[in-house]
């Protein structure tokens, strides 16, 4: 609660110049390839969405309290031009910049949040650890947009199946690997630079990388396994609970992993979330 509350204690900081994801991770003394993902699941809301209404809160309120012109409200909160500024103020609050100045103006505030301990845990979460020797994935990367990925993995799932890219995979599996089913591996890519991530469809395999596949080689690791329900929302609610619930709870931290969904075949009625893991330093 309280390191992620000094990220925000960044951001909010930082509202009219540019913002880091990656010092905002560093607040949080988290993983910056964690981070973005984990902010989403616990508070509903994409990271860059929560700032750009955050910004657009403050300009109403300076619009409406000051003689300050449009434009250099435009500039102050990160927008290249005036008119790119008027799209994202209507679009959030339902009037233009110069609406927003008159009386009775209806306008939206989205206020700033805040991390507050709230008890949890009457529903068991199965998990196990598991200790891995390093192994390789081969599969398709994908460049994923942080902010779009919920709609963007599933329709690219979709496609992988039409073309029959899991039984390619499946034909080069590694049989005795630790993770036994196909892989959505959630990996870094440019996070804290970009606003994309690296999402490889994949398998764990030693055979060689048959051609337009990639590879990845993971380390050895402690993981955290999860059982996730075979139902649709069964992944999201796994990540929401693990990182709100689990996380905060044990003596482990994130490590600085990728992390994988395992997806099972059909007739276990179930999947695996790996989350790498390192016990938490002890204090002195």
């Amino acid at each position: 609660m309280d390191r992620m509350n000094a990220a925000l204690d960044y951001i909010e900081e930082r509202l009219t110049e540019e913002i880091s994801y990656a010092e905002a991770a560093r607040a949080a003394c988290c993983p910056a390839q964690h981070f973005q993902r984990m902010f989403a699941f616990v508070t509903d809301i994409p990271l860059a969405e929560y700032i750009r209404r955050r910004r657009l809160t403050l300009a109403a309120f300076e619009l409406q309290n000051t003689p300050i012109k449009v434009v250099d409200v435009a500039l102050k909160y990160g927008y290249e031009s005036p008119e790119a500024f008027a799209r994202a103020f209507q679009q959030l609050h339902g009037v233009t910049p110069t609406a927003a100045r008159g009386t009775g103006s209806p306008l939206k505030a989205y206020p700033r949040l805040t991390f507050q301990f709230t008890l949890k845990g009457a529903a068991e979460m199965n998990y196990r650890l598991e200790r891995a020797e390093a192994f390789r994935i081969a599969g398709e990367v994908l460049a994923v947009n942080t902010e779009r990925a919920f709609e963007e993995v599933p329709v690219r799932w979709a496609k992988a199946a039409e073309e029959g890219l899991f039984g390619k995979l499946w034909e080069i599996r590694r049989e005795d690997a630790p993770l036994r089913g196909i892989l959505g591996v959630l990996a870094a890519g440019e996070w804290g630079r970009s606003e994309t991530f690296d999402y490889y469809f994949a398998i764990a395999s030693d055979a060689p990388l048959p051609g337009g596949m990639a590879e990845l080689r993971l380390p050895a690791a402690l993981w955290a396994v999860f059982d996730v329900p075979g139902v649709p929302e069964g992944f999201r609610e796994t990540w929401k609970r693990m990182y709100a619930e689990w996380l905060p709870s044990s003596p482990y931290e994130l490590a600085d992993l990728p992390a994988v969904e395992c997806y099972l075949p059909p007739e276990e009625n179930r999947n695996e979330l790996w989350i790498p893991v390192e016990p938490k330093p002890r204090k002195s």
